[in-house]
């Protein structure tokens, strides 16, 4: 009676989305410690990091028209969400603030989403780097 559940289509895309959030961790930790842009390794620098990455995956799924890139996409941001939240919690912020918190986040990330350049492929390293 269960076992359908386990076959449906919704859950194969989220566990995909999850596969590849946790691929976009571990390279974009790889990126901060192998290269030495900056001293200082905190919350603001993994999240500059990684919401580039996640934001990079989603201009790449949209300009290949990947299957069902709309619902992978989405499914990437809110693990993405998610984990800002978990890890703004474990840093202490408590529950009273914390919404505060990851709505800064949120906003400065769609931001950001929504500026990109659309055709990423073919881009000058000038517009790429003032988008940076």
């Amino acid at each position: 009676m269960i076992l359908h559940y386990f076959a449906k289509k919704e859950n194969t895309e989220k566990k995909f989305a999850e596969l590849v959030y946790l691929e976009i961790l571990k390279n974009s930790n790889k990126f901060i410690n192998k290269y030495k842009f900056t001293s200082n390794k905190d919350y603001n620098t993994s999240y500059e990091i990684v919401s580039i990455y996640i934001i990079l995956y989603i201009n790449y799924n949209i300009n290949s028209n990947v299957n069902n890139y709309e619902k992978i996409n989405q499914l990437i941001v809110e693990s993405f969400i998610s984990d800002l939240d978990e890890s703004l919690r474990a840093s202490g912020i408590g529950d009273m603030s914390i919404g505060k918190y990851v709505k800064k986040y949120v906003k400065k990330f769609y931001y950001r989403l929504k500026k990109i350049p659309k055709n990423i492929d073919n881009i000058e390293i000038d517009i790429l780097s003032e988008y940076l």
